[in-house]
Formats: C-alpha cells, structure tokens, sequence
C-alpha cells in the first residue's frame, strides 16, 4: 500500500538529502581547484624551446658555437651552426665561386630544406652581413635576429666598403691569428688550429638591402668592446639611438661563444 506523502519512507529521503550534500560539496571542490589553477603565476610556466641559427664570422666555422650550442640544447631549445661555403670543414671548396650570395644560400638552405619556422637568427663579426642578407629572402621565418659584434650593411655596402679596405688581388684572405681576437689563453692555440683563409668574394660583393630585418620584432645588437672596432661601436650606437632594438655590452674578447659561453647563452635567452 503507497504511503502518504506526509508518512514517505524515511530511508529514502535521508538518502535525497545526503546525496543532495554531496553534490554541493563536489561542486565547491571544483570550483576551489579552479580558483586554484587561475591564481598559479605565468612565471612558473616552462620557457618554450626556441630554434637557434647561429652563423659564424669570417675565417671560423661551425666549430666556434659548439660550447653555445650545448648549452642551448641541454636547455630544451634547438639548435643549427651551419659552416659556411669555403670555410672549416667546407675550405676544401675552390674559393673562386663563391661570395656573399654563396655563403647567404648555405643558411638559407639550411633554414629551407630543415623546415624551420620561429627562429632566432645569430650572426657574429662577418655573419652580420650574412644574416642581413638571410633576413632578405626569409624575414617571415625569423622572430629575433641577433648581431654579435657584427657588421650591420647599409644598402649597396660590401664589407670591404665598410672597413674601408682595398681589395686584394688573392682568391682567398688569410687569416688572422687567435690574439688578434683576443681570445682567452687557454683557447688560443685551439683557435688558431681552426681558423681558415676566406675567399675574397664574400668580402667584396655589395649587398642588396631593402631593410627586412628592420620589420623583425625583436632586434638584438650585443657589443664586445675589448675587441677595437669602430665600426661596431657606431652599430651600437645607431642601434641604441633606435628604441626598436635591445642593446647589450659583454666584457669579452671578439669571439664571445668561445670565451664566455654562459653568459652568451644567458644574454640570448634573455634578450630573444
């Protein structure tokens, strides 16, 4: 016989009533591990690996940016450190042929047929007329460009141009020694031990610059001032003088991936 609603089975609504708490107290749990979540800082998010293009300067190679590029790695980033046409490991390549435009076309390539996209593209001393040229043709793959102590060209400027150096009659430009970039003691002899003649054309070839790499978002000049150059001091100052570029002085020889590479690291996951 049903039961009147004011006689109902006791056991059944205490079990309304407490699944009824239940649900409430779930619902509070959730929304504090909410609140929970929300209130955790950005800053404690991990840095996204980055891709690295790291190009070297005249006479070097690949070689030079292997402490960097360890230690990049180790940090979960990506990294390639082409050897340019006619240089280390590639000075077997007869240097008539090849010029600026050769040496733009291996990190082009490289950027190319590796897929990479997002990347911050480094040039040192030489490789600043390198990348300038890169930026040219693949200014949509690059989000930070970087010149370490490097050339930044104007528009129809060689390097020769810019050091305002006659061109010499030689196929290739020897070398000078490890001292002469003030690379620290216990690495000199190394360094001479790799250092290679550059062929003369990447010296002499003007460059074509419509200033792509102007439209880059983040823009890095890093300044060595041990090493005298003046035209590098006048690279920094025009670029301190332009509020679109970050600027940075390391107290090092030249080849700083050489002599300080923590805090070359440093500086490019910081300023990048």
């Amino acid at each position: 016989m049903d039961l009147p609603l004011s006689q109902e089975n006791p056991l059944r609504k205490n079990a309304s009533s407490s699944l009824s708490r239940r649900q409430v107290v779930s619902m509070g749990l959730g929304l504090f591990a909410s609140a929970e979540m929300a209130s955790i800082p950005l800053a404690h998010a991990a840095t996204p690996p980055r891709t690295f293009v790291l190009v070297h300067g005249a006479w070097h190679g690949g070689w030079c940016w292997r402490r960097v590029a360890e230690r990049l790695t180790a940090k979960g980033h990506y990294v390639v450190a082409p050897t340019l046409s006619g240089v280390g490991e590639r000075s077997h390549l007869p240097p008539g042929p090849i010029d600026l435009s050769t040496q733009i076309d291996d990190v082009v390539g490289e950027i190319k047929w590796k897929d990479l996209d997002g990347i911050v593209l480094v040039g040192h001393s030489y490789g600043g007329m390198v990348i300038t040229g890169v930026a040219e043709q693949l200014r949509n793959r690059i989000s930070a460009i970087v010149y370490l102590d490097a050339f930044l060209p104007a528009d129809g400027q060689s390097l020769f141009d810019i050091t305002h150096t006659t061109p010499p009659a030689i196929p290739t430009i020897p070398s000078h020694p490890a001292s002469y970039f003030h690379v620290n003691a216990a690495d000199s002899s190394w360094v001479d031990s790799k250092l290679t003649p550059h062929p003369t054309g990447c010296f002499t070839e003007k460059l074509k610059v419509s200033g792509a790499y102007q439209s880059i978002a983040s823009k890095v000049y890093l300044r060595a001032p041990l090493f005298k150059m003046p035209a590098f001091d006048g690279f920094l100052e025009q670029c301190r003088a332009d509020h679109s570029w970050k600027t940075e002085t390391v107290t090092s020889g030249h080849d700083v991936m050489i002599d300080e590479p923590d805090v070359l690291t440093a500086i490019l996951e910081k300023l990048a």
